[in-house]
């Protein structure tokens, strides 16, 4: 069974036009299953007031929606979300009040500037169905969005397979806090599955943990397949041209690494940014670490880099 997964901003209740609604909370996912691909389609169900769940929604996508009905700021801080995780494929609509070449002058010198423009739901559901899943080789790494208890089930987690493939049995690692689980069962749009590779979404039944020892963006991992980090990271920053304005070492900062987002103290010399966070961060080797300042008046994505 094939995964294709997307992220909807701008106007995201055209979702409900696309799948079925599922998973709730501050991120919204819809699903839908055809012959041989399931797709779902995630949404930040608290932005703008948050910038959080914005991260975490483009860090569960391989492809991306824009569904534009305004120029304003936070459509801008959308745009550089998705060019900040480096989202090179998607779609955009916009309503008949947004100029298209205006909007197309906000795309370009993005990770965006090649979308493709539709004109309608209709024409994007086919478009859709043109896509291939893009799947990632290397050690099982998981990615964790929702976690939950089920009786008579136990441990439930819900996530996206970032690389590799999981097997029913499979003994890993929950990291960055070091667990031992076992994966019981795993299923895909409710269906059961023997084994499931990137980019499925899959709910994992596990043992040796429950639900209140994960968090989102914690990952299910193959053992060495992610590193955490004990202290400072260094990160080779490069400060989004949307941001203006310093990155004084005594203000707030986040930062985003795929779901997990870390309050963390900066230290700056030249292109290096020394990021120490207060918790533990699970990270794939050279992943990107995107620099969020929550209180800025203007964009809150202040750049990104890879983990060195």
């Amino acid at each position: 069974m094939n995964s294709i997964n997307f992220v909807v901003l701008g106007d995201h209740s055209i979702s409900a036009q696309l799948g079925k609604k599922g998973t709730a909370t501050d991120i919204v996912i819809y699903d839908r299953k055809t012959a041989d691909t399931v797709y779902t389609w995630t949404t930040p169900l608290t932005f703008p007031d948050k910038v959080q769940p914005l991260m975490q929604a483009v860090n569960i996508a391989e492809y991306a929606i824009l569904n534009a009905t305004k120029l304003d700021k936070y459509l801008g801080e959308q745009i550089v979300a998705l060019d900040s995780v480096g989202i090179a494929d998607g779609f955009v609509l916009h309503s008949y009040e947004v100029d298209r070449e205006k909007l197309k002058t906000l795309l370009k010198n993005t990770s965006l500037a090649n979308y493709q423009f539709v004109d309608s739901v209709d024409q994007l559901k086919q478009e859709m169905g043109k896509l291939k899943p893009k799947g990632t080789n290397g050690p099982l790494a998981i990615s964790v969005d929702h976690a939950f208890d089920v009786k008579g089930v136990g441990t439930v987690a819900l996530g996206v397979v970032k690389q590799g493939a999981v097997k029913v049995y499979d003994e890993l690692i929950l990291m960055p806090g070091k667990k031992n689980v076992l994966i019981k069962s795993i299923q895909m749009h409710d269906d059961p599955a023997e084994t499931s590779s990137s980019p499925s979404r899959v709910g994992l039944a596990i043992k040796g943990v429950s639900a209140d020892d994960i968090s989102r963006g914690d990952m299910i991992c193959a053992p060495d397949a992610v590193k955490v980090s004990s202290g400072t990271i260094n990160v080779k920053f490069a400060k989004s041209p949307f941001f203006k304005g310093d990155l004084p070492e005594n203000h707030t900062y986040l930062v985003s690494v795929g779901m997990q987002i870390r309050s963390v103290k900066i230290k700056q010399e030249a292109d290096i940014l020394q990021v120490t966070p207060e918790k533990p961060i699970a990270y794939l080797p050279g992943q990107t670490c995107v620099l969020l300042k929550p209180d800025s008046p203007s964009t809150r994505i202040v750049g990104k880099g890879a983990i060195q």
